[in-house]
């Protein structure tokens, strides 16, 4: 089932380029397009196109209605100053967190390199020694430094 979603991901993706940064789509006319189900396209939306991962979508229910998705284009400063205030929290698990470096890396904040590094720090095999009620808790102090660092 993935792979579907990979294909819907990708499409949506080049219509969000082709567009410069904004669509506007029926939910059901997507899934005809893709002969789907309505509901995998809400998997999608809400699983690869989120705020940690540059992204606002705005939906209107109803005969009329229409998803609206618009890229958020971003800067490294306010986007450094978004994580650390607003985002992370206290307790960020490793999936949050490779999202994370996932979407800095698309959007060009970090390179392949520093993606890979800051993954690895942040990785549950590394944390393996500290207690599972803490790991999330240093997984985010290192996030966040590790983040610092490497935007300034």
């Amino acid at each position: 089932m993935s792979r579907i979603s990979d294909i819907i991901e990708e499409f949506i993706n080049e219509l969000i380029e082709d567009a410069e940064g904004t669509i506007e789509f029926g939910r059901n006319d997507l899934a005809s397009q893709f002969n789907c189900a309505p509901s995998q396209i809400n998997y999608v939306l809400t699983t690869r196109f989120t705020s940690e991962r540059g992204y606002c979508i705005e939906s209107r229910r109803g005969g009329g209605g229409y998803i609206k998705i618009s890229k958020i284009d971003i800067d490294k400063n306010d986007y450094l100053k978004s994580i650390l205030s607003n985002e992370l929290g206290d307790n960020l698990n490793k999936e949050s967190a490779f999202r994370f470096i996932e979407s800095m890396y698309k959007e060009d904040l970090i390179d392949e390199r520093i993606m890979k590094i800051i993954k690895s720090a942040v990785d549950d095999s590394t944390l393996s020694l500290v207690p599972r009620p803490l790991r999330d808790a240093i997984r985010t102090e290192i996030f966040k430094a590790m983040i610092v660092s490497s935007l300034i």
